[in-house]
């Protein structure tokens, strides 16, 4: 039957791609798990796992199926939690983006624990686009992203039509960082590197850099091609412009979490907003209870 124990185990099953390791993780003997995995497969008539060798592997069906399984179980979780309006508990998946998760979010999600020690937290981090796309498959219950738009009325009916709601928490700086020895410009035409280190496609910040490459920032201002190297952390976007041969665009509450960078230098270009998003109507106590633990922190004078 598809039950959540089921659904449960073929999602663990799915993540482990191994019998013995899934029937560890849930506590289960490996025969039991075979063999709810086997009725599954009867129930919907099809293969969910091949096995390659001594390799097991989703098949395309059970590819196609585990976002399904995940959306109920992640429907389930939430329908349990909005009967419960009571002290947060059960499972928070909160999505973020790298910059956020580093400088905001610890002091917030310690205090959060020690007053809703209940609360399962998962965080994960991505660029912001597919952390809303996340959001909107249900595979996240809330996230911290950056949004670029003319005002909060604005962004926030942006929201709407995606079928979700939030509310702007932090501001921040985002500073263009050149090698020590180039000379602070505003312009990209006066660029003297030609690459950009950068997240991956859907980074907020990357398509602000982009724009301003491409002179939609800078009024009369021609197109500069630069080579974009994409780059999985900040760490490695400031050693790539340490080495003199990139620039970057990197939040100043990133930089100031190492007050002795050398072999850069900072020029503040933006200031952009991070919003606290949730889907609409589905602000569960846990949800609700981080959103007043960001507020709290917001209100504290070095943010919004």
């Amino acid at each position: 039957m598809l039950d959540h124990a089921s659904l449960e185990i073929f999602c663990t099953v799915a993540e482990e791609l191994s019998i013995t390791r899934a029937a560890q993780r849930l506590g289960r003997v490996q025969s039991n798990v075979t063999t709810r995995i086997q009725q599954l497969e009867e129930e919907l008539g099809t293969v969910l796992f091949e096995r390659i060798g001594k390799q097991l592997r989703l098949s395309p069906q059970g590819d196609t199926f585990l976002s399904y399984a995940r959306n109920m179980l992640a429907l389930a979780e939430e329908a349990r939690q909005m009967l419960r309006p009571g002290k947060p508990e059960g499972l928070l998946r909160i999505g973020s983006m790298e910059s956020t998760a580093a400088t905001r979010m610890p002091a917030v999600l310690s205090r959060y624990h020690r007053q809703w020690p209940e609360v399962r937290i998962e965080l994960s981090t991505a660029p912001s686009r597919q952390l809303v796309d996340a959001l909107r498959a249900h595979r996240a219950d809330c996230a911290l992203v950056a949004l670029r738009a003319d005002s909060k009325e604005e962004a926030q009916q942006e929201l709407s039509e995606m079928g979700l709601a939030g509310r702007p928490m932090f501001r921040e700086e985002l500073m263009l960082v050149l090698p020590a020895d180039h000379p602070a410009v505003r312009q990209p035409d006066k660029l003297a590197v030609r690459s950009l280190a950068t997240f991956a496609q859907g980074c907020t910040y990357r398509t602000f850099a982009e724009d301003w490459l491409r002179g939609k920032l800078v009024g009369g201002q021609a197109e500069v091609k630069l080579d974009v190297q994409a780059v999985g952390s900040y760490h490695s976007m400031l050693a790539c412009v340490a080495s003199g041969t990139c620039v970057s665009f990197v939040p100043r509450s990133v930089l100031e979490l190492n007050p002795n960078l050398t072999g850069i230098r900072q020029v503040p270009m933006t200031k952009i907003d991070t919003w606290f998003l949730w889907r609409a109507g589905a602000e569960t106590p846990a949800v609700k209870a981080l959103h007043e633990a960001l507020a709290e922190e917001s209100a504290k004078g070095r943010t919004i």
